[in-house]
């Protein structure tokens, strides 16, 4: 059964686009001519004959020699034919083109992929890349600093410290005088700096944070984290210490899978109170949670 005319037309259309963009698998190498005939050598000939080849026909044809205008197009030609013929690599996928024309695909992939792979650099490649994410993820870091920053300031609790601390620094008094409205600003500006903002996801941006800086600290960071590794099994699982309110504390708060900074804005009392229930003890860990469910059952 013969498909319809609308499926007809798509695939007429389809092989229409190839055939314009799609070049067959020699024509990449050297256009429409064959590379090994316009050095005038055989397929089979070794690089020294194609060397000579080269040089010979070069001589002939170079601009300088030869100021016929298609004899330059035709050094051109031979120039570009000994650059694929000279590398082993190149050549072996030309040939490989030449008895197989039909995988137009891979043949063109693996011609862009030695014309231009190796003339990157990894460590270039790498660098860059990680200059290019570091300075997006440093300009991310500002602008949502900046913009929960922005969002504190139009609090009321925020313009509440900030006239406290004015009339403390001014002594209660303000400031009425006609146009004294930008000098006021200029010591909100200066008072607003002295009020520390704890904004919670929002941390102040820090190159340290950086994922180039991280990288190129990261053998240092294994290292100290062997180093820490290695002493905290020395002194907890050979000697068998006690917790040093440090170290019991972050095992509080990973038990607890409480974040850094949330555990750095609790009160130091109940901080005390969590560290001494052992919570990283399994059993404890689980009476915890259970008395938390009943409490929480017991205010409902």
């Amino acid at each position: 059964m013969a498909p319809p005319v609308t499926e007809r037309w798509c695939l007429a259309l389809i092989l229409l686009f190839l055939s314009l963009f799609v070049q067959s698998s020699t024509a990449i190498y050297c256009g429409a001519e064959d590379c090994y005939a316009l050095l005038g050598v055989a397929q089979d000939a070794n690089a020294s004959d194609i060397k000579r080849s080269y040089y010979k026909l070069s001589l002939q044809h170079h601009p300088d020699k030869n100021p016929d205008p298609e004899s330059r197009k035709l050094f051109v030609k031979i120039a570009t034919a000994y650059e694929i013929l000279k590398d082993n690599t190149t050549r072996a996928q030309y040939d490989y083109a030449i008895e197989h024309p039909e995988e137009v695909f891979y043949n063109t992939a693996q011609y862009y992929r030695a014309k231009y792979g190796h003339k990157s650099d990894p460590r270039a490649v790498l660098v860059g890349l990680l200059v290019v994410l570091s300075a997006f993820q440093y300009l991310n870091n500002v602008a949502r600093y900046n913009e929960a920053i922005a969002t504190v300031k139009r609090t009321p609790a925020y313009k509440n410290k900030l006239k406290a601390l004015e009339l403390e620094r001014t002594g209660g008094v303000s400031n009425k005088k006609k146009g004294s409205k930008q000098i006021d600003q200029k010591l909100q500006e200066e008072l607003s700096n002295e009020l520390d903002l704890q904004i919670k996801g929002a941390e102040k941006p820090s190159v340290w944070e950086l994922l180039g800086v991280r990288f190129i600290l990261l053998p240092y960071t294994i290292i100290k984290l062997l180093v820490w590794y290695s002493s905290w099994v020395w002194r907890y699982k050979v000697k068998k210490a006690p917790y040093s309110w440090e170290d019991a504390s972050y095992l509080t708060r990973r038990s607890l899978s409480v974040p850094a900074d949330a555990w750095a804005n609790l009160d130091e009392y109940r901080k005390e109170d969590l560290v001494q229930k052992r919570l990283w003890e399994k059993q404890n860990l689980e009476n915890y949670f259970a008395e938390m469910r009943k409490e929480s059952k017991r205010r409902r």
